[in-house]
C-alpha cells in the first residue's frame, strides 16, 4: 500500500505560528520523510512546533527549480513504499506561487493519494481583506522587473481588470516595493483601486486599499516588507 503526500503550510510570520491549526501541525510532527524548500527553515519550524520532536530520525530532501527528475523521483520512493512524505513551502501553502507543484504533479502520476492540509496564504488572506472582486481574479506571481516592461505589463493588468471586472494579484521581491508602488502610482488611472497588503498574519499586519489618487496623497514605506499587490 502506497503512502500519502502531504502538503503542508508553514506560518507567513515568524511570531504567528498560532496561525497552524493543531491538525495541520500534528500531521506535521509524525512524518519520517520531509520534502522542503529549505531544510534548515524546515527543521527549525518543527521545532518552534514541538521542540521535543527528534529532527535526527527526519529524512529531509531539498528541492528548488534546480532540481532534476531524477532526485524528484528520489523523493517519493518512500511514499511508493508505503511511507507517509510531506512536503514544506518555505511560507504559506505548498504548490501556490511556490516549486513544489512539480512533485505533487508526479505524486498523482505515481497514483499516491495527495492531502492538501489547511494553514494561511498570503494571496488568499489578501484576497480576502481587500475588498476587491473574489468571484473573478488572477494571480501573477512576480511581474518584469525592466522598468518599461513593468509599465507595458501594469497598463495590461489594469486593462483586464476594467475589462473582466477581474482582481489582478502579483508580487514584488520585498526590497524592490516602494519603486513598484512609485511606477504604480505614475502609470496607473487615478481611479483605478490599489490594495497593498504587507505583513500578513503578522504584528505589523497592513492592508489597505485605496484609489491611485488616493494613494497619492499618503505617505507610504512598504521597503522589505513581505507584500501582496492587487489591482481593480
Amino acid at each position: 500500500m502506497k503512502g500519502k503526500l502531504f502538503l503542508l503550510p508553514t506560518f507567513l510570520d515568524i511570531d504567528a505560528i498560532e496561525v497552524i491549526p493543531k491538525s495541520t501541525s500534528e500531521q506535521a510532527l509524525q512524518l519520517k520523510y520531509i520534502i522542503a524548500e529549505n531544510i534548515r527553515t524546515t527543521r527549525r519550524y518543527l521545532k518552534q512546533l514541538d521542540k521535543s520532536v527528534d529532527i535526527d530520525a527526519i529524512t529531509f530532501f531539498e528541492f528548488n527549480k534546480k532540481t532534476s527528475n531524477n532526485d524528484l523521483n528520489r523523493f517519493l520512493k518512500p511514499a511508493l513504499e508505503g511511507h507517509d512524505v510531506g512536503i514544506f513551502s518555505e511560507a504559506g501553502c505548498p504548490g501556490i506561487a511556490d516549486p513544489g507543484q512539480v512533485i505533487i504533479k508526479l505524486a498523482h502520476q505515481k497514483g499516491i493519494q495527495v492531502v492538501p492540509l489547511t494553514g494561511p496564504s498570503s494571496i488568499f488572506l489578501a484576497l480576502m481583506a481587500s475588498g476587491m472582486n473574489g468571484q473573478s481574479f488572477r494571480f501573477h506571481g512576480y511581474i518584469p522587473i525592466d522598468e518599461q516592461k513593468k509599465i507595458k505589463y501594469l497598463r495590461y493588468l489594469e486593462s483586464e481588470a476594467r475589462q473582466r471586472n477581474e482582481t489582478q494579484i502579483f508580487m514584488e521581491t520585498p526590497f524592490r516595493n516602494n519603486k513598484m508602488i512609485e511606477t504604480i502610482l505614475k502609470v496607473l488611472d487615478n481611479k483605478t483601486t490599489l490594495c497593498l497588503a504587507a505583513n500578513i498574519t503578522g504584528q505589523h499586519e497592513s492592508i489597505q486599499t485605496k484609489t491611485i489618487a488616493e494613494w497619492k496623497k499618503v505617505t507610504y514605506d512598504y521597503h522589505k516588507q513581505p507584500c501582496i499587490f492587487l489591482i481593480l
